[in-house]
């Protein structure tokens, strides 16, 4: 665990129930998997930016699992724990989390410059990949995977978000496959991704 994220988790303490955030709602528990019965509409194209500042787009990830999760630098307590979990998830998975490729997309373009992005995510799993770009396009790709988010507002640059905070999987194909919380256990998410990737 990072001394970062520990000072994190120690800002949520003071910060707890300073804003809210809109969760999604399913009918399946995160971790379980799409029935053949089920449209689960989730997930889409986009093109933004990533923190070296290069464009890149979906098909970029194509032939890879992916695991996206939409949050912001200055989360005190969600995003640390979700990007931790995930990490430690990843890190379990072995061999098998090349053929992942966790992405963590800015629901704060306006603080989160790919520098940001860059130095935060040096905390985390070596292979996230962090994604910024336009308000526009943000929306637009928020939107595509049912995530809900807004700005705290009367705080000048001080202001927090609220978000969903849940980790979709995707599948190699870009098709959504499972979600988790962003409090799931790491065994669990592990598990979970494992009984997709099969290689």
């Amino acid at each position: 665990m990072t001394r970062r994220f520990l000072l994190l988790n120690t800002a949520a303490i003071a910060v707890a129930g300073a804003v809210g955030f809109t969760a999604l709602h399913f009918i399946r528990e995160p971790g379980a998997s799409a029935s053949k019965t089920e449209t689960v509409k989730i997930g889409g194209p986009f093109a933004l930016t990533d923190q070296n500042g290069k464009r890149v787009t979906d098909a970029d990830f194509s032939g890879r699992y992916r695991l996206m999760f939409f949050g912001y630098v200055f989360c005190p307590d969600a995003c640390p724990t979700g990007l931790y979990n995930a990490t430690q998830a990843l890190e379990k998975l072995g061999p098998r989390a090349k053929s992942v490729a966790p992405i963590f997309v800015t629901i704060d373009p306006e603080r989160d410059t790919p520098a940001a992005l860059k130095n935060y995510l040096a905390n985390f799993h070596p292979s996230f990949t962090g994604l910024t770009g336009s308000a526009a396009e943000i929306k637009d790709v928020a939107g595509a995977f049912r995530v809900a988010y807004g700005k705290e507002e009367g705080k000048g640059d001080n202001y927090l978000m609220f978000h969903s905070t849940l980790i979709y999987l995707m599948g190699a194909d870009g098709a959504y496959l499972a979600h988790f919380r962003h409090s799931e256990t790491p065994e669990r998410m592990a598990e979970i991704i494992q009984k997709h990737v099969k290689r």
